[in-house]
């Protein structure tokens, strides 16, 4: 059930990322058609691309594990920039600047997410099952 929310935030996260760096940065381009393809591939390249670039940085790069995750979002953008109608980006200060809204966004917002409406249903759902198996 976790999991299920965690996928489901990071989808209306990459959204809501997607559309801030579209309204933000003049050099990235999402477009309405596409908007849907784009979120799904971020979200799928983030998710695949996140732990490898984890095992590479902790094999060859220690230091680096901590810029996993902006690594991983700006690996994730490019490859959603690769399937055409739905996000481009253009030019060094939007390619810089993008990554680092994406991943800000993302990783606040999932962290929000999971710690106060996650975790305080999943505490209420197993307090309404002890409740109900001790009345039982």
């Amino acid at each position: 059930m976790r999991l299920l929310f965690q996928v489901l935030s990071q989808l209306v996260l990459a959204a809501i990322a997607l559309i801030i760096v579209h309204l933000s940065l003049p050099g990235v381009e999402v477009s309405v058609s596409g908007f849907l393809v784009a979120i799904a591939v971020f979200t799928i390249a983030h998710a695949i691309l996140g732990p490898f670039v984890l095992n590479l940085a902790q094999r060859y790069a220690a230091p680096l594990a901590g810029g996993v995750g902006l690594i991983a979002t700006l690996l994730a953008l490019w490859v959603a920039t690769l399937f055409p109608g739905g996000i481009s980006i253009h030019g060094l200060q939007a390619w810089i600047l993008a990554p680092i809204i994406v991943w800000f966004v993302t990783a606040l917002g999932g962290w929000l997410f999971m710690a106060f409406v996650i975790d305080k249903w999943l505490k209420r759902r197993a307090a309404r099952k002890l409740l109900g198996s001790a009345q039982a």
